[in-house]
């Protein structure tokens, strides 16, 4: 089996067109088909009836969700570049590509979707821009195929480029040791804790004896499946489910690393050869605070050049330093982003990995300002206590100029963090220890428990040794959310990647329970009535409907609740009239939605407050951009 892998530009129609390749909806979650955007990777089975198989990977276009295109893009062997003809390469277009390529995606084709919505001239123009788009990457030379995924057209065709580039894709090594990133973890009842992701190189059996790094736990592999069907072994480049019984749930997460075992020890500084982008060079300093993509994880470290900085595009030596420790070995290829904000810096080659790395690096101490370790070492002594620079200065024992200054100087070297609100400073190492801490329980709420909307502050506080101050435990996270770690709906805090997933019988009840009228689009249900019926539905489903309100997919307006296709219908009938009339009173925007007062009146009150309209006296108009 071989992994195809679509990328490409929000709403250029990768989903589709997975859709129309293999009949299968790779979208798993109910906002993903309310709003038509993947979140989330999206897996799909292609088959060709010589027996070649593929397994195609739909990654999200969105730059919120980069982290999880870069979680499916590790496994890649062929991309599909997709640019919709009618808008043409966009800029999650060239870093997708710009990804791809430092990952070393063997081939590409180029998919022209939409070609339905455009004339023949422009699908020829959009062709034209796409190979330039592509110069000087893995895609340069490749194949350009003009589909419709509505109408079918160029589906077969594509097919067939699909096929030929499979047949010359050079084998997996099967005599590596097994290495699989995790990207999904669930529960599947009778069966135990499954783990899936792409086996990117060797076999797995069923009852070999595998590892999970860096957590270290050990099981024996009960089952193996590739898309619905039971296997007895699964060799690299197959997307694989592995039922890992005797694990719970909640002690794995997306990022660990499934490992023949002792064949991997997990490694937290590695020596690479750092390929830079162009474009980030001004960005480059001799170190620099870096989020590292290792497979499936996403882990903060720092990139250390071992001579200059990097002047052009050539490849340079380099040492990466994790924040915790992950499964490498050499010859991986990982990706590097800026901290904040998440710029992509480059691409980098594992040329070897130190387990368990002691921070070496943190001991060097020239360039720093007089005083800088005396005002290190009080920030080491106080823990998880932030202090202020005056505090800080008298502890010290420096006058506060000279305490400024090296902070100012520990901050730029990561060695420092500053909180606002007050203004006070946590060492590095108690502040990583922190975010591990907080990051860890985060993830295990969303792998244990997916229907639920994240975890509340009060709950990370607990969690993370602050039970006793909430109120650090929130300037904490305000800064991991500034940082793009963490992101907050309402009052709960959940990895920004991260949408409820309801399981089936969680979607059957909302489903009905939400169903709308043809008659009725816009008729709402009564909050209460939904709330009710969902807690005595399950014990779960009540969380699982805060979820959903707290992330969009469903609206609550007053006493009712809307679904989010609801609402974005309601906004198109209400700016279409707005169009026509320029304004309208309050009866002619009821009679637009087709319902009554009642429901019309709060729906325009949500759309004034949310500054789709502005009301001028009895009239309403669309507010300008």
């Amino acid at each position: 089996m071989h992994i195809v892998g679509t990328a490409g530009h929000v709403d250029h129609g990768k989903s589709s067109l997975v859709i129309a390749l293999t009949g299968h909806n790779p979208d798993r979650f109910i906002e993903e088909r309310e709003r038509g955007m993947t979140l989330d990777l999206g897996f799909a089975p292609l088959r060709f009836p010589d027996d070649i198989e593929a397994g195609i990977i739909d990654v999200p276009g969105h730059e919120r969700f980069l982290h999880n295109m870069l979680a499916g893009a590790a496994g890649m062997e062929l991309l599909l570049l997709v640019i919709a003809a009618n808008d043409g390469p966009r800029h999650q277009t060239f870093e997708h590509l710009q990804i791809l390529n430092f990952l070393n995606v063997q081939r590409a084709i180029i998919v022209l979707t939409k070609i339905d919505l455009v004339d023949p001239e422009s699908v020829e123009i959009a062709a034209a821009l796409a190979l330039d788009a592509c110069s000087g990457t893995v895609a340069a030379a490749a194949p350009v195929v003009p589909v419709s995924s509505v109408t079918g057209q160029g589906i077969d065709q594509l097919k067939s480029e699909i096929h030929r580039a499979l047949e010359r894709l050079p084998a997996r090594d099967e005599n590596a040791p097994a290495y699989l990133p995790i990207d999904r973890v669930f529960a599947m009842r009778g069966h135990g804790t499954v783990v899936t992701g792409t086996l990117m190189q060797g076999t797995i059996s069923v009852g070999d004896v595998l590892r999970l790094q860096p957590s270290g736990l050990q099981a024996r592999v009960k089952n193996l499946q590739t898309f619905g069907s039971n296997r007895d072994r699964a060799v690299g480049g197959s997307r694989v489910a592995v039922n890992l019984p005797g694990i719970d749930v909640d002690q794995i997460a997306r990022g660990e690393t499934l490992v023949a075992s002792e064949t991997l020890d997990p490694a937290s500084e590695l020596a690479v050869e750092f390929t830079p982008l162009p474009a980030a060079l001004p960005l480059l300093k001799r170190r620099l605070p870096v989020r590292a993509h290792i497979g499936s994880a996403e882990i903060t470290g720092s990139l250390r050049f071992d001579g200059r900085t990097p002047v052009n595009g050539e490849p340079v030596r380099a040492t990466v330093s994790l924040s915790r420790a992950a499964a490498v070995h050499p010859g991986l290829r990982i990706i590097l982003r800026r901290l904040s904000p998440k710029d992509l810096l480059g691409g980098a080659v594992v040329s070897s990995a130190i387990p368990s790395s002691t921070g070496d690096d943190a001991q060097d101490w020239s360039g720093a300002p007089h005083a800088t370790q005396s005002v290190a070492t009080v920030l080491a002594a106080a823990g998880s206590v932030p202090k202020s620079a005056a505090k800080i200065a008298s502890e010290a024992n420096v006058v506060l100029p000279i305490a400024n200054a090296a902070l100012e100087w520990l901050v730029s070297e990561g060695r420092a963090v500053p909180l606002h609100k007050p203004a006070e400073f946590l060492g590095a190492n108690a502040h990583q220890q922190l975010w591990l801490a907080a990051e860890s329980f985060i993830a295990r709420r969303h792998s244990g428990s997916p229907w639920k909307a994240g975890a509340t502050t009060a709950e990370i506080a607990g969690q993370i040794g602050l039970a006793n101050n909430e109120p650090l435990a929130l300037r904490l996270l305000d800064r991991w959310r500034d940082e793009g770690l963490v992101a907050q709906h309402g009052k709960f805090w959940h990895h920004p990647a991260f949408v409820p997933a309801l399981d089936k019988d969680q979607e059957r009840f909302f489903s009905a329970g939400m169903a709308t009228d043809a008659q009725s689009p816009f008729l709402p249900r009564p909050f209460g009535d939904l709330s009710s019926a969902a807690k005595r539905h399950s014990a779960t489903a009540g969380e699982a409907l805060e979820a959903l309100i707290a992330f969009g997919a469903v609206v609550r307006i007053g006493d009712d609740v809307y679904r989010r296709s609801q609402i974005d219908a309601a906004r198109s009938a209400i700016s279409t009239a707005l169009a026509e009339h320029g304004r309208a009173t309050m009866a002619q925007l009821r009679d637009a939605l087709g319902t009554s007062r009642r429901y019309a009146l709060p729906l325009m009150e949500y759309f004034d407050s949310s500054g789709v309209t502005i009301r001028e006296g009895d009239l309403r108009r669309l507010r300008q951009p």
